[in-house]
């Protein structure tokens, strides 16, 4: 779109375009009340869900979670780029997000490494990492398991990180399997996102 065009329009940024700054995205009071409210959960840790059908922008609402997240003081917020990953590359991405050297033949002795470096930061800066998953409906059902698993410690009783999953309708059917219905349930923010109205 040409400067010209823009101008006639009244318009800063092409918006179009898939590079849109964060700044210019308009975020719906449902959008801001979901990012205020994971911003709180990061105290505690837990799972959230962002979910609707393909183009209704569960990626385009990360973009200002993500940066909000990074803003606040001690938060390390980690991307994860493969989703589709194996339980292998799972473990390899998620030690090269969170700065942990690890041996993923080794799961017993990965997940142990994770979750320790994981304690020290919370012990440390009395805040927890977060994990961004975009495209979660390609996960493999034993590495959403796994990272239920992982996130958790003392019986379920502390958790070690703040999870955001965004996805289409497949990953809600994939809560409802039996090996992801803990998974499911541990949900406790959603934000379900569906077409504007016309106004």
């Amino acid at each position: 779109m040409n400067k010209k065009l823009l101008a006639l329009y009244g318009l800063k940024f092409n918006p179009f375009s898939a590079d849109v700054p964060v700044e210019a995205l308009q975020l719906t009071p449902r959008i801001e009340s979901f990012c205020w409210r994971v911003e709180q959960l990061v105290g505690e840790g837990g799972f959230c869900l962002i979910h609707g059908a393909p183009g209704l922008g569960k990626s385009v609402t990360l973009r200002p979670l993500a940066e909000r997240l990074s803003g606040v003081r001690d938060v390390q917020v980690g991307v994860l780029s493969r989703p589709q990953a194996r339980m292998a590359d799972f473990y390899r991405e998620l030690g090269d997000l969170f700065g942990v050297d690890l041996q993923p033949h080794n799961r017993w002795g990965g997940a142990k490494l994770l979750r320790e470096r994981w304690q020290s930061h919370i012990d440390a800066s009395l805040c927890r990492p977060v994990l961004i998953v975009d495209e979660a409906q390609e996960m493999l059902i034993p590495v959403l398991a796994e990272l239920r698993l992982l996130c958790s410690a003392r019986l379920d009783s502390h958790l070690l990180v703040t999870v955001v999953l965004a996805g289409d309708q497949r990953l809600l059917e994939r809560f409802r399997c039996d090996e992801l219905l803990p998974l499911g349930s541990r949900m406790r923010i959603r934000l379900a996102l569906d077409r504007a109205a016309p106004d």
